[in-house]
């Protein structure tokens, strides 16, 4: 993430903090110095104009750009500097100056007369030293891609990348980008795989719908058109081919018409090319919703607009509902300095179709750990972990209170920074805690799957050990652009299962999303679509029993070979159970439960899907 402080700055001194806390100087305290740091008028003054070099490009694949910075009216000191950023993440070449042959080689000219120094001391930023001042209006002349390499690429589909530059127009050490940047746009590759999303749970005679879309290697949204078979039991009642259109992505509506357990395949030329995950059809059947509730976009250090990322959740991932969380203050343009970039989100969920699109955003705090806010309502403001009025926990909660909104805090036991559980949660503003995503479960040391950096009295057990009564949920934290197929890059992401009685099809309404995860009717999964469903006493995931004797019943439905089913009481782990096959019923009878005893359903199936229910706890 060091390409992302492009902005920041060395300082003598870091401000003060109140001694009651007295943490050690860290990245916070040098976001705040960046903050308070003063901008001279000739920081960031200039413009940039594109001579050539193609404004759209295939993801993966090379350029090379030839562009120009115009300095600005009050020039740059002769100790000042340019930095020429090229987007920092998902594999562009790195500008450099050294090797000719190799992707990213840049060159740059001044004004006759000129020597410029290159340097290139963090990944992505090169620094252009003059030897002398320059004056306004003076052309520098910029070659990215110069060499017979040229510079790779984003691997993943993106609107919102650019070429950038920053100026330090003084010498003072202090830059700030330009306003003016050069967008490029990177597209999707030739088709080489499909996705089938089909619903979990249907009921006969109502009407629900799969998803289809092509992607290309890296999964990005592919074109069609193409015609696809359908090979299903009759029953579902779907058409025995459909065609993609140009977009690549079809919604393909169906009613079944007889209860049972389906699976859906894609065929093309006669091969079957993508299977759907199992599809229980019964009737009276709740319905089960999936939901990735923390994605970044390019607005802050992900990929793509809002726009495009939801899009992509709803055609590709065929998720119900899709959180945008961008950081707070985090990325090339913070949102909490840039309100612009926030209210694109709002108006990207406000706008959005066939998909329940929330707003939020990721208050990032490198003091306390990182908690993601999502809007059930009319969205609120941005609040930043910056903000001396809401830089703990506790403000954060008190600035939202009377919102209908929930914090979360993620990668609790490690990765980027772990969760100071100190701060007991809110009960109704942080009723869950993601215990999985992209970076690895913070469940504990024993988990599936273990976050990287992982630190002893941060993972979730702690914060059950400390009488917290959490529900559990998954977020991708997707940087990718693929909201809720995280696992595509990264190995493993992050879904929530939700579990609802509303109607099959269309999206689910943000109140009885909302009235789930108050009420911990939630699940989380590591991006793998198994459908979870439990009772203890009669008592569903995430509520509270009494002490004594109970009956335990665990469903499971996946589309691995194979499944195992674990108990984790008060993080002992023991085994329920082992089936050959993706179709689980397990019932058992637990003992002696006592007050204060909290425990949960954990299950692995064979492909490295797991799966974690919301605990039971027992008064």
């Amino acid at each position: 993430m060091t390409a992302a402080l492009l902005l920041l700055l060395a300082c003598d001194k870091a401000p003060s903090t109140p001694a009651e806390q007295a943490p050690p100087p860290d990245l916070h305290d040098t976001l705040l110095a960046d903050l308070a740091a003063p901008r001279h008028p000739s920081d960031g003054a200039g413009r940039l104009r594109l001579i050539s070099g193609p404004e759209e490009v295939v993801a993966g694949g090379r350029g090379a750009w030839v562009f120009s910075i115009e300095i600005g009216a009050l020039g740059v000191a002769k100790d000042g500097l340019i930095a020429f950023q090229a987007p920092p993440f998902w594999g562009w070449s790195p500008p450099q100056a050294q090797a000719p042959d190799a992707p990213g080689y840049t060159t740059v000219t001044g004004p006759d007369g000129v020597a410029l120094a290159l340097s290139h001391p963090e990944p992505s930023l090169l620094f252009i030293h003059p030897d002398r001042a320059l004056r306004a209006g003076e052309l520098l002349t910029v070659h990215y891609g110069a060499g017979s390499a040229q510079a790779q690429v984003d691997r993943y589909a993106d609107d919102t990348d650019a070429l950038r530059v920053a100026i330090d127009g003084d010498g003072d050490g202090v830059r700030r980008l330009l306003d003016s940047e050069l967008p490029l746009r990177v597209v999707g590759g030739d088709p080489a795989g499909m996705r089938v999303v089909t619903p979990s749970t249907a009921r006969p005679g109502e009407a629900t719908a799969l998803r289809i879309a092509l992607v290309d290697v890296s999964g990005n949204p592919a074109r069609g058109p193409l015609t696809v078979g359908l090979r299903a039991d009759p029953a579902l009642g779907l058409p025995v081919a459909v065609e993609l259109p140009e977009t690549g992505a079809l919604r393909v509506p169906f009613t079944p018409t007889m209860e049972g357990v389906y699976a859906v395949q894609a065929v093309v030329e006669g091969r079957a090319v993508a299977t759907g995950e199992p599809i229980v059809v019964r009737p009276g059947a709740p319905r089960l919703v999936w939901a990735d509730l923390q994605v970044h976009t390019g607005l802050s250090d992900g990929s793509g607009g809002p726009e495009a990322v939801i899009a992509y959740g709803r055609d590709v991932a065929g998720l119900d509902v899709v959180a945008i969380t961008d950081h707070d203050h985090w990325g090339l343009r913070a949102l909490d300095q840039h309100p612009a970039l926030y209210q694109r989100v709002l108006s990207a969920v406000a706008a959005a179709k066939g998909v329940l699109a929330l707003a939020g955003f990721e208050w990032t705090s490198w003091r306390y750990g990182h908690r993601h806010v999502v809007f059930f309502g009319l969205p609120g403001a941005l609040r930043s972990c910056l903000d001396p009025n809401t830089d703990t926990p506790t403000e954060l909660w008190a600035s939202l209170r009377g919102e209908r909104a929930i914090s979360v805090a993620h990668h609790t036991a490690g990765g980027p920074v772990a969760t100071d559980w100190s701060f007991a949660p809110d009960p109704t503003l942080e009723p869950s805690v993601e215990i999985v995503s992209v970076h690895g479960s913070s469940e504990g040391p024993d988990t599936p799957g273990r976050i990287q950096g992982f630190t002893p009295g941060h993972s979730v057990l702690d914060a059950l050990g400390r009488g917290y009564r959490l529900g559990f949920l998954g977020g991708s934290d997707g940087h990718d652009g693929h909201p809720g197929l995280a696992q595509l890059a990264a190995g493993q992401g992050g879904l929530t299962g939700i579990w609802l009685d509303g109607p099959m099809d269309g999206p689910p309404s943000a109140d009885e999303v909302y009235a789930a995860i108050l009420a911990r009717r939630t699940f989380a999964t590591n991006g793998a679509r198994i459908a979870l469903r439990v009772a203890l006493g009669g008592e569903g995931m995430g509520q509270v029993v009494p002490a004594g004797d109970h009956d335990l019943a665990v469903r499971v439905v996946t589309g691995a070979g194979g499944v195992k089913v674990e108990l984790v009481r008060d993080g002992v782990v023991s085994l329920l159970g082992e089936r050959a096959e993706g179709l689980a019923l397990v019932e058992t009878r637990l003992t002696g439960l006592k007050a204060g005893e909290r425990l949960y359903v954990r299950v692995i199936d064979a492909e490295g899907g797991a799966a974690w229910s919301s605990p039971w706890f027992v008064e």
